[in-house]
């Protein structure tokens, strides 16, 4: 392996879904770009994404809803002050969607098509989520990225992955700044090192931590590692949501069925036909996703079934057929007509509600590196995510973000040339089964210890085998050439430890995090966040995050 030519440029973005999409196109008027994609430039989070957009858009709705709304379902740990500004925000957010040739859905009627469609999702007590049928995230990733593949100021780099951030502190001492970053080519097994003003990750989440996920392949934590590595402090990563239904079926990989179908009428149902969320919450199928998902699990053990089903062929065929393609057309490539039988489904990691800590500009502790959409705390999501405000919240962040950057642009010079890439006294590894055993054994053990449903012993077993893990990839690290799945392990393990770190330390059930140890909240102590400090983070000049 050698180590190729550095690349330069005003901000390097780590990560092509919608947040460092939505940065990249604001910046890239006044900024040189590169914008890095781990996989093919439209693989990510945001192309899966099925459901929509929460914003209020009608007039019977209010933004003092939609802030209630999210308080609600974030059980007591959202900033409010945070949930205002992005619901205040959110209209805008569609606008300039729409300006950027997003094509959202549109009521029909005798005469036409009449204004956009708005769904309704589990915590919303309104319809108020636009969407693009059940592919909005596809039709928002496709349009943006066209837009910056013809920007002459934005450089995308296909199959990438981000090793490590760089620091002057750990350069040469001093104060600390973030000054580029090591990076992966997937393509050629090279090492290439980019140097920018600014550092913006946006990694999304770290899903593919569990054994069962509705995530692509591609979402293994790395900012979040990468972040925590480089001294910043992360909050809340007990608290990952698991999307309640998953398609289950052997053929159907990670296929999410959209919350959206529980919004048009869809049924929860057990193996004999009969309902039960009537059992759990009062507002049944349209309860928030942790409750939901905590109900389909404690039936499925209860009964030893191995899915339940969402039924929504009441609702007539066009209506389906018109509202979910995508699901429709998946379902009968596996012989399940939806329109006729109900659909099987399953629990899956789903979102990471935790991350790297920031402000509401998107600024991390270490000067210079910002982070949005899922890889982040921005005290959206408090104790669970509702469902829609995720593309929203990459949306908002990637505007404010870009925003500050901006304003700060003329006060940062370009780095100096950065140390090359340094594997002189590594070699060639003759033992890959030692990452792919690690891999298989480590999701696992955090399916089944960490996963809907916890208890102290099964944290500290996971805790126990995420140390032993943890020494023998660092060993592991330290004496082989990297590999791409050696460098997502790494970052796996990291997040691994920061989610038991911080479930063991929440002596309560709150949200999504649900332990049988203590099943009620504590408001004893007040709501507080789960904060983790990395070792260093009070030597170094961290701490602009409130």
């Amino acid at each position: 392996m050698t180590t190729q030519p550095q690349h330069t440029c005003d901000v390097l973005v780590i990560g092509s879904g919608a947040a460092g999409l939505t940065l990249a196109l604001q910046l890239a008027e006044t900024a040189k770009v590169i914008l890095l994609a781990k996989g093919a430039m439209n693989e990510g989070c945001t192309l899966h994404a099925q459901g929509g957009i929460a914003a209020v858009l009608d007039k019977d709705d209010t933004i003092d809803s939609h802030v209630e709304d999210t308080l609600r379902a974030g059980a007591g740990l959202c900033d409010p002050g945070v949930v205002q500004y992005v619901a205040e925000n959110a209209a805008e957010a569609i606008h300039a969607l729409i300006g950027h040739g997003v094509k959202f859905t549109r009521e029909r009627h005798e005469d036409g098509l009449g204004g956009y469609h708005l769904t309704r999702e589990g915590g919303h007590s309104h319809r108020r989520v636009i969407h693009a049928a059940d592919a909005t995230g596809r039709a928002v990733e496709t349009t943006l990225l066209k837009q910056a593949q013809a920007h002459p100021n934005i450089t995308l780099h296909e199959h990438r992955l981000a090793i490590d951030l760089i620091t002057s502190a750990k350069l040469r001492g001093g104060e600390n700044r973030v000054l580029g970053a090591y990076v992966f080519n997937r393509d050629t097994d090279h090492v290439e090192v980019y140097r920018a003003r600014f550092v913006v990750l946006a990694t999304g989440g770290a899903s593919k931590t569990y054994l069962y996920t509705s995530n692509p392949d591609l979402s293994t934590g790395d900012g979040i590692a990468m972040a925590w590595r480089a001294g910043c402090r992360v909050a809340n990563m007990e608290f990952n949501q698991f999307h309640p239904t998953c398609l289950y079926h052997p053929k159907a990989k990670s296929f999410l069925v959209t919350e959206a179908i529980r919004g048009e009428g869809g049924l929860l149902k057990l193996p004999d036909g009969s309902r039960f969320m009537h059992n759990f919450d009062e507002r049944e199928e349209l309860a928030p996703r942790d409750i939901v998902a905590r109900a389909i699990d404690h039936e499925m053990k209860r009964l030893g079934a191995e899915c339940l089903y969402l039924d929504i062929s009441h609702q007539p065929a066009e209506f389906i057929t018109e509202h979910f393609p995508n699901i429709y057309a998946r379902c009968m490539e596996l012989g399940i007509d939806i329109t006729r039988e109900p659909i099987p489904v399953v629990p899956a990691a789903h979102y990471t509600c935790g991350g790297v800590m920031t402000d509401i500009h998107g600024r991390t502790d270490l000067p210079g590196l910002y982070a949005i959409g899922e890889v982040t705390f921005t005290g959206m999501h408090g104790a669970n995510r509702m469902a829609s405000n995720s593309l929203l919240e990459c949306l908002v962040f990637g505007h404010s973000a870009a925003k500050d950057i901006a304003a700060h642009l003329d006060e940062i010079t370009q780095p100096a040339p950065l140390p090359a890439w340094d594997e002189s006294r590594v070699t060639d590894s003759d033992e890959e089964v030692v990452v792919s055993h690690n891999w298989e054994e480590l999701r696992h053990f955090m399916w089944d210890y960490v996963g809907i449903v916890r208890t102290d012993k099964r944290l500290q077993r996971a805790k126990r085998r995420v140390d032993l893990l943890a020494k023998e990839i660092e060993e592991y690290y330290g004496n082989f050439r990297v590999t791409n799945d050696l460098l997502e392990l790494r970052n796996l393990v990291v997040v691994a430890d920061l989610i038991i770190r911080s479930a063991m330390e929440r002596k309560e059930s709150r949200g999504l995090h649900y332990t049988l140890d203590y099943p009620e909240l504590d408001e004893s102590k007040g709501t507080r966040n789960t904060v983790l400090v990395p070792e260093g983070y009070l030597k170094s000049s961290a701490g602009k995050v409130a």
